[in-house]
């Protein structure tokens, strides 16, 4: 029997691989249980039962998820943004992306500009650290030793 669950659990895994990779382009459910090799009805019942969404929700929450780092990081338009994710309204987009973030797609931008640190802060984070327990033997920054008094 466990076996059985684990092919079960391939299958739909396989399934919500194939609608990651195609989350903006138009999905029916049919070709998506045909990835799982599962009828429709049974594709959307064990997806349910294994992700704890059906497949549309988690297609939905795929996109918005996208949308919301292409509103932070690019500057396209609500719009274009809409349509770069597989929606085909804008008023299905907001809707959708609002009963999942909870604000409209402008306000969630509104809040989530890109912060730029700055340039100090970048080079102390970017800067390289003794791992820790490592003693540093020379304090003379990698030149070799003469031997003469300090």
């Amino acid at each position: 029997m466990t076996g059985k669950v684990e092919e079960l659990n391939r299958r739909l895994l396989r399934a919500r691989d194939a609608m990651d990779r195609a989350y903006a382009q138009p999905l029916d459910i049919r070709g998506v249980a045909g990835v799982a090799c599962l009828s429709r009805a049974h594709f959307i019942r064990s997806f349910h039962a294994c992700f704890g969404e059906t497949p549309h929700s988690y297609l939905q929450r795929r996109r918005v998820e996208r949308a919301m780092f292409l509103l932070r990081e690019t500057e396209r338009s609500v719009t274009d943004v809409c349509f770069d994710v597989g929606f085909t309204s804008l008023g299905t987009f907001s809707r959708t992306f609002r009963a999942i973030v909870g604000k409209t797609p402008s306000a969630y931008r509104r809040g989530h500009e890109p912060i730029e640190a700055p340039h100090c802060s970048q080079m102390s984070a970017t800067r390289p650290r003794l791992a820790a327990g490592v003693a540093v033997r020379s304090r003379t920054f990698g030149e070799a030793s003469t031997g003469a008094a300090r």
